[in-house]
């Protein structure tokens, strides 16, 4: 990544509108997913999910950190992820055995959102919470299998109860490092 970040920043591209270009790229995915090619979906969320990945390496590369681009980098990646899980599930809805990939896609969706969630309202409380073993970064991947493999259904139940299963994993650090040491 350092060596493309490089190229990237002898363009003069700043990291957040790389993060606004992986933000189309995404769109532009769950377009493809809605309309049912996951084949050629799959392979387009690589390259999305490689922009994901980019603009933080530019910003480290090029010493233009700032709050406001880790804040707009991290909502971002939740509009990217929503409209990614939105778009498949508006597909399954049309499908005569959606039924379940719906509900499974619902469950991954709210998921997604309270594992980010518990690690925002943590950390605005000042405790550090990084747990969990299914995080962003691992359900993309998951993801990606799937939509290219085409084995959905299976893909889908290891979203939904994994990335919960991150969720729950918070919740519980956050309460494990909020109670007393005995005395």
């Amino acid at each position: 990544l350092r060596h493309i970040a490089g190229w990237l920043a002898a363009t003069g591209i700043s990291p957040n509108a790389l993060t606004l270009i992986g933000f189309v790229l995404a769109a532009c995915v769950a377009l493809i997913l809605a309309s049912g090619a996951l084949f050629w979906g799959g392979l387009l969320l690589i390259l999305a999910a490689l922009f994901d990945t980019l603009d933080g390496a530019l910003a480290r590369q090029t010493g233009k950190t700032s709050i406001f681009g880790a804040f707009l980098d991290s909502t971002v990646d939740r509009y990217s992820e929503a409209i990614t899980l939105i778009a498949l599930i508006y597909f399954y809805s049309a499908q005569p055995d959606g039924r379940l990939p719906v509900m499974l896609l619902a469950f991954t969706l709210v998921g997604s959102l309270m594992v980010s969630y518990a690690r925002a309202r943590a950390e605005a409380v000042g405790i550090e919470c990084k747990e969990g073993f299914f995080q962003r970064t691992e359900r993309i991947i998951v993801l990606i299998v799937g939509l290219v493999t085409g084995w959905m259904l299976p893909v889908l139940w290891i979203l939904a109860i994994f990335t919960n299963a991150t969720a729950g994993q918070r919740i519980y650090d956050v309460f494990r490092k909020t109670q007393r040491a005995p005395e």
